[in-house]
């Protein structure tokens, strides 16, 4: 059965930094599972750092913006990084399809998408390292869309948080074991 390490935090505190040095020392061989999606400029410069940061390592990097549950169930390496589930959320509340259910009818099909998800790297040997975004910490957002997603962010770390062995709370670059 597959370890669950789930890594969390705000903005740039050291989350993927931290979920990558945490890989190296478990293993030299590590999968990297990237859920962004380079539709602007911005979010481009935002993975070639990524990217950047990652060249010395080798890993072997598989991009799974849709269906990051097969990634993940076909995946060899004794160790994943999945970066990251909260970006993986926007990627599935934004396709057309999930647009024209209720929200209702969203917030099942995505929480059944996270469990997928979990048991795809509960099933397998080894250790996925799941990063994650705490969003619902600031202010309530003005439109509905956007209190939607702080809300599934809520309900999908917190699924995850039950299913993984260890989570971590990532602030000012310092990470505090919380399971």
């Amino acid at each position: 059965m597959g370890r669950i390490v789930l890594v969390t935090g705000g903005a740039r505190c050291g989350k993927s930094a931290f979920a990558e040095e945490y890989a190296k020392t478990m293993h030299e061989e590590v999968a990297y599972i990237a859920t962004a999606q380079g539709k602007d400029e911005e979010m481009k410069k935002r993975i070639e750092k990524h990217r950047a940061r990652r060249a010395a390592m080798h890993w072997q990097t598989i991009e799974a913006p849709f269906e990051a549950e097969k990634a993940i169930a076909i995946c060899s390496a004794p160790i994943i990084v999945f970066d990251c589930l909260t970006l993986y959320l926007s990627n599935l509340l934004g396709q057309e399809q999930m647009q024209a259910l209720s929200p209702e009818e969203r917030e099942e099909k995505i929480l059944e998408s996270f469990l997928y998800l979990g048991e795809a790297a509960s099933g397998r040997t080894g250790e996925t390292i799941f990063v994650t975004n705490e969003v619902g910490a600031g202010i309530v957002p003005e439109n509905a869309l956007a209190r939607e997603y702080r809300d599934l962010s809520g309900l999908v770390n917190q699924q995850m948080a039950k299913m993984a062995h260890s989570v971590y709370l990532m602030a000012a670059g310092l990470p505090l074991q919380l399971k």
